[in-house]
């Protein structure tokens, strides 16, 4: 069995697909075996993230049915797997959310490490991505705000039994407002285990693909 982490916020647009891509990178990078699931089966765009599109097998497949879980794994061209949600719509109609929890079990049984990049919000997906995580990464940015959601969607892992593992706060530095580590650490009771710096440099590297 393998150690699952889920990557969420509470808030969408703090960063967290971008903090998985990256670790996920790292980790591999590290000789680790990494796959990072985009549970988030209704907005995905990990896939455009790591310059990979156009697959003919995604998650949409494997909860419709349609496909078996080992079919929509991918290798980048960084080491790291991914298995993308999809983006048709199509595939989206088909998708049974009920199904994810035994889908992420059997990517479990085969893996050294699934990254789960989580939606935004506390819909069922995101539940269901926090049940079978066993560690929780809180990505936040330096805002009140941020704050606000990412205390619920910590709130939430703590009754189902996942532990956090700490917050990485994202997109520092870009405002005289910032909430400083110490602020944020006493608001989510949780430890900042990284400071990712604003960089004007994130936003155009999408569309270099």
């Amino acid at each position: 069995m393998g150690l699952s982490i889920a990557i969420a916020s509470g808030k969408g647009g703090v960063g967290k697909t971008m903090v998985s891509a990256n670790l996920g990178v790292a980790l591999a990078q590290y000789g680790k075996d990494v796959v990072i699931l985009d549970a988030d089966i209704e907005m995905a765009n990990l896939e455009l993230y790591l310059g990979i599109e156009g697959m003919d097998t995604t998650l949409h497949n494997v909860l419709a049915g349609e496909a078996v879980v080992k079919d929509a794994v991918y290798t980048t061209q960084y080491g790291v797997k991914i298995i993308p949600a999809g983006v048709s719509l199509d595939g989206l109609r088909k998708a049974d959310p009920d199904r994810l929890e035994s889908v992420l079990e059997e990517i479990l049984e085969n893996v050294e490490i699934l990254l789960i990049d989580s939606p935004a919000g506390l819909g069922r997906s995101v539940v269901t991505a926090l049940a079978a995580s066993q560690e929780l990464l809180l990505v936040a940015n330096p805002e009140i705000t941020s704050m606000s959601d990412a205390l619920k969607t910590k709130i939430v892992a703590k009754k189902l039994g996942t532990h956090i593992l700490g917050v990485i706060l994202n997109r520092a530095g870009y405002d005289s407002t910032d909430l400083t580590t110490k602020e944020v650490e006493v608001i989510l009771e949780a430890r900042v285990l990284a400071l990712i710096p604003e960089d004007p440099e994130v936003r155009p590297s999408g569309s270099r693909w």
